[in-house]
């Protein structure tokens, strides 16, 4: 799973970030939704921050989005969404076809996950997470339109899959994580993602944090 991950400051996510700030949709919802958009430190879901994706006009470009769709029957935003089963769940389907983007984040956390004897989950160390020899983690998600109070603004959630071999010690899940090249056919709605899935990064990081 990933419910948290970390925004640094860096050359390389600095082109997102002036993106987003520079949005006349962001500054539309900080006003309406009356959050800030985030752009350095931890992110938390329910956050708004930078996310790729493509434009009505079919460019790449980058929005400030809402971590967490909004699932009826559900009291808490959907942050992330099982690969696996992503394009069969009524609350994914449509934007697993048409409506994919790219999260820009240094690292993600994770939270050593462990059996206690009595068989119940005990929480142990939390780790930062990021792909081998880079500095930036392209978080592969999904994202869907949402209404409040007359405004239109876009929310994403995170897609999880198997861990790698090197991450079951800490946790039955991880992110879809994208390498950059990958980033314009995996927001392209003209190409299938089950085409593009297979691209995925799996070598990575951790450290305790």
């Amino acid at each position: 799973m990933c419910c948290r991950y970390y925004i640094e400051m860096s050359p390389e996510l600095k082109p997102y970030v002036d993106e987003a700030r520079n949005s006349v949709l962001g500054k539309k919802m900080v006003i309406t939704l009356g959050k800030p958009l985030k752009t350095e430190g931890e992110i938390f879901p329910t956050d708004m921050v930078p996310v790729i994706a493509t434009s009505q006009n079919k460019k790449q470009t980058v929005f400030p989005m809402v971590w967490g769709f909004d699932v009826k029957g559900l009291d808490r935003p959907v942050v992330n969404a099982r690969v696996e089963t992503a394009k069969d769940k009524s609350s994914f389907k449509d934007s697993w076809l048409t409506r994919r983007c790219i999260i820009p984040a240094s690292y993600y956390f994770e939270w050593e996950h462990f059996k206690r004897p009595d068989g119940k989950t005990k929480t142990g160390d939390k780790y930062a997470i990021q792909p081998r020899n880079s500095t930036i983690t392209y978080l592969a998600g999904l994202y869907q339109l949402q209404e409040y109070r007359g405004l239109t603004y876009p929310v994403f959630t995170v897609l999880t899959r198997e861990p790698s071999e090197e991450l079951k010690k800490i946790h039955d899940r991880m992110p879809v994580v994208m390498p950059e090249e990958a980033i314009a056919d995996w927001i392209n709605p003209e190409i299938k993602a089950e085409d593009i899935i297979s691209a995925a990064l799996t070598e990575m990081v951790a450290e305790k944090a």
